[in-house]
């Protein structure tokens, strides 16, 4: 225990000195060596044994993760390290590298300043990997890169030195490119490619615990040759403690990441949009620890003994025991009950966790992940864009009656904790709905619910989310009141995807002062008088308020949001959602007495308006796709691209790469379940395939009757649907 305290204690003198903390993720693609290499990095900074190092994973704690080789959950853990005779304090955040769990990503990303990037040196940078790189730029974290597995290189490809420093260079070339790409864009991000020469690019490998980059060779002075010669004769023991992977790894982090007081004052603006001028901005900038508490939540679990732990980025102030705090979007104050950093997977309570920390606090019980947590009610910071929405539902029901409650409980619970997936409780038939990312995604989740929660459950099929969306523009449509006293006029048209997508993003909505809000719309192509007219952003559409001086109208404003968001959340197809609709309210005629026009009249004359405007709009049912990368020996190529072809698919590309041939395209995600065990069948388990969900587009007109019909029955409605409705 006694080396353990001791490094407990030298992580709390250096939490106060922000020049030296440096908070870092590792991400990467599925498979890449994340997870080892941060068992390596444990055992450089003496958190665990040396010799287990790789083999323990020490960061995948849930047993499902053990069993599938896969990070389901983002891990903290902070360590130590010497570099140029100074300690330094690292936080670091292993992250999944699966597509269905991108949320824990962009989470992570949030409350660091700085991502190891891992590439596979044989497979090269991948799909994932470039979606986990712009999720990092996106919130202003920058990244290096670690080549791992270059063992293979040498031992498996049998390469020379000059074809393996090609396909090095190539695979740094790659990421640069994603880079360049992806900050063109932004003003406050100077060149961030990485590169051999400034000592932003390591290599070596995970499992055999050796690394190498330009520094380091100058301090050890050993070079390629040497290593490979090491390598080839089987040294490895050797390798390892000549020149240590989690030497050069940490040495770079430590000299090449920016500490907090270097990276708040660039990042602060970047996520958080209150006044750039007030006190509250200068203390996050300036790292206060003095300053108004600010603590970002980018994470939540459970622990048996302590109840629920939030963990986040403390960008201002001082957390300390028995504070109570506001948490924005919620009313009242939490009182803290512990404070407390991550040593490997353990949490260690402390006194207090200055501003520039990564902290881990319980007694939070209205945070959500993404809640901004502080002293004095302040501006929130901006919501966590996830980049993918659900797009898969399972129905789960509990075995037996008695585990109702504590089923409710636990669903509750989940959607606390990741918000990328969606719980729907239905408490009249017992059947609640479960929408997450992908079907690996909520197999985790059930799995859990029973193991960790010791309830059995019953999961249904997987249900394929679909979108309603208008195409065309319809004329003005009225809607009356039950009572005849109460009209709304309203016509509907499709928002252009440039301004779907800038919603999306998070880059308009109805938090931000009007005139920001204003200018990205036009931006992304919206009329300058409409966008002066917004009144009510619900999802990706937009409500606009055309009328003139109707008295009353403000009053009953309110109700009219009300109306739409139902209106919007059932469509008049199928009830799903609506998304991408420009909606105008031109007139409204109210009765002037106030009990006249109460919800009970205002709802459903609102709702039939909106329901009637979007069958005019011709409205369609869309339905999720997903990209699909195939990577398959050349005498398996039909089969894989077969597979997607028959899958009412289409195969946009193939070329050869190494060995492999990469077949990409797109397919619906309703086509797409049971994938994994056809394509295996059909390259005999040879092809190592990657989907990412890609929208949804329209569905085929011929199909949209069968559909439409088939989820009405599903969902229990009655399958005449309004006349109005033209089958194409």
């Amino acid at each position: 225990m006694g080396r353990r305290k001791k490094i407990v204690q030298e992580c709390e003198t250096l939490m106060d000195d922000p020049e030296h903390i440096r908070n870092i993720a590792i991400a990467a693609h599925v498979d890449h060596g994340k997870t080892t290499l941060t068992d390596n990095l444990l055992a450089g900074a003496g958190m665990i044994s040396d010799d287990t190092a790789g083999e323990q994973l020490a960061m995948d704690t849930e047993e499902d993760e053990q069993e599938r080789g896969i990070t389901i959950d983002a891990a903290n853990v902070s360590m130590t390290h010497e570099y140029e005779d100074q300690n330094h304090l690292i936080n670091l955040i292993d992250t999944p590298g699966h597509v269905d769990f991108g949320g824990d990503v962009t989470r992570a990303m949030r409350a660091v300043d700085g991502a190891l990037v891992v590439v596979d040196a044989v497979e090269g940078a991948m799909p994932q990997t470039e979606t986990v790189l712009r999720q990092a730029l996106r919130e202003g974290v920058k990244p290096t890169l670690f080549i791992n597995k270059v063992d293979r290189l040498i031992s498996e490809l049998q390469e020379g030195p000059e074809e393996m420093q090609e396909r090095l260079l190539a695979v740094i070339q790659d990421v640069n490119d994603l880079i360049r790409g992806m900050t063109e864009e932004m003003d406050d991000i100077e060149d961030w490619t990485v590169s051999v020469e400034e000592g932003t690019v390591g290599f070596g490998s995970a499992l055999y615990k050796w690394g190498v980059s330009m520094p380091s060779m100058q301090r050890t002075g050993m070079d390629f040759g040497e290593i490979m010669e090491l390598e080839r004769n089987d040294n490895r023991q050797e390798l390892h403690e000549r020149t240590p992977l989690s030497d050069v790894v940490l040495d770079m982090v430590c000299e090449h990441f920016p500490n907090p007081v270097d990276a708040q004052p660039m990042r602060v603006p970047r996520i958080w949009r209150g006044d750039a001028e007030s006190q509250l901005a200068e203390d996050m900038a300036m790292v206060n620890e003095d300053g108004e508490v600010v603590l970002m939540v980018t994470d939540i679990g459970v622990d048996p003994h302590a109840g629920e732990i939030a963990a986040g980025r403390v960008f201002s102030g001082t957390l300390e025991k028995g504070q109570e705090l506001y948490v924005s979007g919620t009313a009242g104050k939490n009182r803290i009950q512990s404070v407390g950093i991550y040593m490997g997977g353990e949490r260690e309570e402390v006194e207090h966790v200055p501003a520039g920390n990564i902290a881990a606090v319980t007694g939070l019980k209205d945070a959500i992940a993404g809640s901004t947590v502080s002293s004095e009610e302040m501006t929130p910071f901006e919501s966590i864009e996830h980049i993918s929405e659900p797009v898969i539902t399972k129905s789960v029901e509990a075995q037996n009656m008695d585990d109702l409650p504590k089923l409710i409980e636990t669903l509750q619970q989940v959607a606390k904790e990741d918000p990328t997936i969606q719980v729907e409780i239905n408490e009249d038939t017992g059947e609640h709905l479960i929408s997450g990312q992908g079907e690996l995604h909520l197999e985790v989740i059930g799995q859990r619910i029973e193991r960790n929660q010791g309830i059995p459950i019953n999961t249904g099929e997987p249900i394929v989310v679909y979108r309603e969306a208008p195409q065309n523009e319809s004329r003005e449509v009225e809607g009356r009141s039950p009572n005849n006293h109460n009209r709304f006029y309203i016509s509907i048209e499709p928002l252009g995807e440039d301004i779907v997508e800038t919603i999306k993003m998070g880059e308009a909505s109805m938090d931000m002062p009007e005139l920001e809000r204003r200018e990205a719309l036009q931006e992304a192509g919206m009329d300058k008088d409409d966008s002066q007219n917004i009144e009510h952003i619900h999802g990706t559409n937009i409500l606009l308020d055309e009328t003139k001086g109707i008295q009353h109208l403000n009053e009953t404003m309110e109700l009219v949001i009300e109306g739409l968001e139902e209106a919007l959340d059932d469509g008049p197809l199928a009830s799903e959602p609506v998304q991408g609709s420009l909606i105008r309210l031109h007139d409204a005629r109210l009765h002037e007495d106030a009990i006249h026009r109460g919800p009970a009249q205002v709802i459903p004359a609102v709702r039939e308006a909106v329901h009637n405007a979007l069958i005019d709009a011709s409205i369609k049912l869309l339905e999720p796709i997903q990209q699909v990368r195939i990577d398959v020996p050349n005498d398996h190529m039909g089969a894989a691209s077969g597979e997607i072809q028959g899958r009412r698919g289409r195969v946009d590309d193939m070329y050869q790469e190494g060995d492999l041939m990469v077949v990409e395209g797109v397919a619906p995600v309703d086509e797409m379940i049971g994938f994994s065990s056809d394509i295996r069948s059909a390259t005999e388990g040879r092809a190592s395939w990657n989907t990412e969900n890609a929208g949804f587009q329209v569905l085929a007109d011929n199909l949209q009757p069968d559909k439409i019909s088939e989820i009405r029955e599903r969902k229990g409605m009655k399958q005449e649907l309004n006349p109005a409705i033209d089958y194409f």
